[in-house]
């Protein structure tokens, strides 16, 4: 298959219009194949040749003006259409379509709660080619109108209004068509078929609906007036900033199994991972997470399928946009008032570490940099999304936000139901403000890397000063905190002054009488760069960290900890020892989930030497049970879920987890729900406490999606050399196993207490991962390094294995991204380990 290239979407761009597309689906054939038919209305503006994509099962026929085409003409995934004339244009295509098991194309999923069978399309990139033809390219805007025929007892859904207009004679199967969208991209296509639980409601003369799956009714039914509200509350908050109107007839929000990301932001129907319909207890934290994604799609609308990018160097038109948006209107228009304090500590975090690696890319790279589809793949990252979003979030504290606003309403004006690029929004901008705006733009979205802010504080006769030393090349304006220990009051702080700087600079900022406590760069935290605190900040943080007043201003200190210990300059025991110190003592959920979880899967699993991980892990396991007991009133749920799941995480013994299991509950709460059962069931396969009846009688009681999920990552844990061999052929030689099975299955696999046992699986993985991802492609390869990659394997064995790889074989580019990410990410693990420790 031939990704397509920028100067091949430019050529055909110049030659062709694309009006409408007529799609027919017949999802009734069974259970691999499903028939599409599609008619394609397009003009060219002079004689020419081009192609049509498509990747079908079987071609069955074409014809262009009527006139047949050889169906043997088809190479790889295009369909040659030669001899064009000047002027408008059809082209028929039926062919049978391959059902997606990886959530790419059309992805065919069987409950196995109930039986039913659902259908939904993921035509991101150039997916649309799995389910109908199509001249694949974001500026090929175009009209669709489908029509689904179903089995008969399914509603269908679209990105227009769909309704039921006929059956088929003899099986009864429900004909279903949709109303004609707005001209939008080929990507953005999107159906949903099966026996749909459906919330509706109508806000603002517009229906509204929310969709699952019917095995989870009661689940989206506890939080339907939740997901609404939000949703309501958003759209509300968009119209008050945005001067061009939702551009869509309908807001269908469809939560689908087995989904691949976070959601979708096809307009009209935006498809979410359906794991966001809770089974289980989650904290408000999570909470807050499915909210800020349903911002963040809504935010697409606008930012993506109104306006779209010409070409895929320009994701960041989408992504960091949504990214910016979905945060800031949540924060302004429901109760997740907190929101940012989330985004500096996880997503700020994931902008960083993409930031510093080698596979780092500009914001907005040039047009050379992504040459066809396939690199554009590898830049949906933590520097499209959050990297992006932080540089918004700096420009509108320069710009204020009323000229940023009006800067992206011209923008939308401009060219709403067709495509721009980065210069085309600057060029918005610079039109309401003195600023140089493309200056900005050529110094943070056209550049690479993370500066690092480091104070220099000196006493003095009489008072103190403030230097600041940049590390890097980048022009920041930041706040500067100074704080103070309340009298009386033993590990409380207060802030004295905040302090604005700009960087670079020679001033030097002094204050009269003892310096502060603390001093802390980039307080707020609207600046992108990595902050240092000097020895006596530090010192305060060791012992009043917990004491600082405000979340936002803890979750700086928290990220700029982790970063030292990334980057070497401070021991992972010590951030140990602080989160053991204060997290008992920390008010703000978001905080507590961060640096639990960091310091689990990276302190104990990776940053510290193996023969120190049994006590990393029993600090843990004391720590949490102190936050357990903090929590025995039930005044914080959140707070005991999050500590509960870590204390089942960081076990090393099996009696007290194997406890609960057998009581069903924790002692004072919470009952053991699926997600907490799989848990702990998990943590005892891998201590090698449970053999397969335990796991085969949990399955039995929870015969779930979810539940065949946690059976494949108990199954794969277990510590005995056969289960682990059946679990590394199913994952790379069962080429029907799903995506969601294959992660499970991989993150169940690696071990750190299995070392020895999984020693000979470490070389076996890149070679075998190298063919099945050339066989099963980007979905696969995604999960392949994300879940399967073998990141405990601390050692040189591994890096030089992992190198030898990416110099001597061929990886898909998805893969060898993820795989060049992931040995920097060992390679850091080891300068850690072996990093000086300070007096």
């Amino acid at each position: 298959m031939s990704a397509l290239t920028r100067n091949e979407a430019q050529t055909r761009a110049a030659l062709l219009d694309v009006h409408h597309y007529a799609v027919a689906l017949d999802l009734t054939r069974g259970d691999e194949t499903f028939d599409s038919t599609t008619v394609i209305r397009f003009s060219a503006r002079a004689a020419g040749d081009t192609f049509v994509e498509l990747k079908p099962e079987e071609l069955r026929s074409a014809a262009l003006d009527g006139s047949p085409l050889d169906p043997a003409a088809l190479t790889g995934n295009r369909l040659p259409l030669t001899g064009l004339t000047e002027g408008p244009h059809e082209l028929r295509v039926e062919a049978v379509m391959r059902y997606s098991r990886t959530g790419e194309g059309l992805h065919r999923f069987t409950d196995p709660a109930d039986g039913e069978t659902y259908v939904y399309s993921q035509m991101f990139l150039d997916d649309v080619q799995r389910v109908l033809p199509a001249f694949d390219q974001p500026d090929l805007k175009a009209v669709f109108e489908f029509t689904v025929t179903a089995p008969a007892h399914w509603s269908v859904i679209a990105n227009g209004t769909t309704e039921r207009t006929g059956e088929r004679a003899g099986d009864g199967a429900g004909i279903w068509t949709s109303a004609p969208t707005p001209v939008i991209s080929t990507y953005l296509a999107a159906i949903a078929a099966g026996p749909w639980h459906t919330v509706r409601t109508e806000h603002a003369g517009l229906p509204f609906a929310v969709h699952c799956r019917r095995s989870l009714a009661p689940h989206l039914d506890a939080d339907a007036e939740e997901i609404l509200g939000i949703t309501t509350a958003c759209y509300d908050r968009y119209h008050e900033k945005f001067t061009e109107p939702y551009p869509f007839d309908s807001y269908d929000q469809a939560f689908v199994p087995e989904f691949n990301a976070g959601a979708m932001e096809n307009p009209g129907l935006v498809t979410f991972r359906d794991e966001y319909i809770y089974r289980s207890a989650v904290t408000d934290t999570e909470r807050q997470w499915r909210a800020v994604v349903i911002a963040h799609e809504m935010a697409h609308m606008w930012f993506g399928d109104l306006v779209t990018l010409r070409w895929w160097d320009d994701i960041w038109l989408n992504e960091s946009f949504a990214e910016y948006m979905g945060y800031q209107i949540l924060t302004e228009a429901t109760r997740f008032t907190g929101a940012w304090t989330d985004f500096g500590l996880a997503r700020k975090a994931w902008g960083y570490d993409a930031d510093q690696r080698p596979s780092t890319h500009p914001v907005a790279p040039d047009p050379e940099a992504v040459p066809d589809t396939a690199s554009a793949l590898l830049n949906f990252d933590g520097i499209s999304y959050a990297k992006g979003a932080s540089a918004l979030r700096q420009l509108v504290a320069w710009l204020g936000e009323k000229d940023f606003l009006a800067g992206i309403n011209t923008h939308f004006q401009r060219h709403k139901f067709a495509n721009a690029s980065l210069a085309d929004f600057v060029d918005s901008l610079a039109a309401h403000t003195d600023r140089d705006v493309h200056a900005w733009a050529e110094t943070w979205l056209r550049t690479t890397g993370t500066d690092t802010l480091v104070p220099r504080v000196e006493d003095g006769a009489g008072g103190w000063t403030l230097t600041v030393d940049r590390q890097g090349s980048r022009p920041h304006h930041i706040a500067v905190g100074a704080y103070d220990d309340v009298p009386g009051e033993d590990g409380v702080l207060e802030r004295r002054e905040l302090l604005e700087l700009d960087l670079p600079t020679t001033e030097v900022i002094s204050g009269a009488g003892p310096r502060p406590a603390l001093i802390l760069l980039n307080d707020g935290d609207l600046g992108y760069a990595k902050v240092r605190l000097d020895p006596g900040s530090w010192d305060t943080v060791v012992r009043a960290l917990s004491g600082v007043p405000d979340a936002l201003t803890r979750s700086i200190i928290w990220n700029a900890a982790r970063d030292m210990v990334r980057d070497g300059e401070l021991p992972p025991a010590a951030y140990l020892e602080a989160a053991a110190a204060h997290l008992p003592h920390e008010g703000d959920l978001a905080i507590v989930q961060s640096v639990l979880g960091f310091a689990r899967a990276h302190i104990a699993d990776r940053y510290l030497p193996a023969a120190d991980r049994a006590g990393a892990l029993a600090t843990l396991t004391a720590l949490t049970r102190a936050l357990i007991r903090r929590t025995e009133d039930g005044a914080e749920p959140g707070l005991r879920l999050a500590s509960v799941r870590t204390f089942i995480d960081s076990a090393t013994q099996p009696d007290t987890i194997a406890a609960w299991l057998a009581d069903g509950t924790v002692p004072g709460g919470p009952e053991l729900d699926p997600e907490l059962r799989w848990r702990v069931l998990a943590r005892l396969a891998a201590l090698g406490a449970v053999g397969e009846d335990a796991i085969a009688a949990a399955l039995a009681d929870d015969p779930s999606a979810t539940g065949e999920e946690g059976a494949a990552r108990c199954r794969a844990a277990l510590p005995d050399a056969d289960t682990k061999q059946a679990a590394w052929d199913r994952m790379f030689h069962d080429d029907t196993l799903s995506n969601y099975l294959f992660s499970a299955t991989a993150q169940g696999f690696w071990q750190p207490e299995q070392a020895e046992l999984l020693h000979a699986y470490v070389p076996r993985f890149y070679p075998d991962a190298l063919a099945l991802t050339a066989r099963r492609g980007p979905a696969i390869a995604e999960a392949v390094g994300r879940y399967a990659f073998p990141v405990h394997a601390i050692d040189q064995e591994n890096l030089r294995a992992g190198q030898d790889c990416l110099d001597r074989g061929e990886p898909i580019p998805l893969l060898r991204r993820k795989l060049t990410d992931q040995l920097d990410d060992l390679a850091r693990a080891l300068r850690v380990r072996t990093a000086p420790v300070a007096d």
